[in-house]
């Protein structure tokens, strides 16, 4: 089980590694599983990462 902390200065989440994270999402008659980890080495701010993920997005609409 993992445990979340989040400051409200900046989000950050601290967990153990005991198991990942699964989250489970039905769309129409298909279920899909997604599996989130975190690397030990990475030093990337998770709103880094979130800003990336979304200028892709955007570039791909463009």
């Amino acid at each position: 089980m993992y445990t979340t902390a989040v400051t409200s200065a900046a989000t950050t989440a601290v967990t153990d590694e005991r198991e990942p994270v699964k989250l489970l999402k039905r769309i129409g008659s298909t279920t899909f599983e997604v599996t989130v980890h975190f690397s030990k080495s990475s030093t990337d701010k998770m709103a880094d990462i979130v800003r990336r993920i979304m200028e892709r997005e955007v570039e791909k609409s463009a």
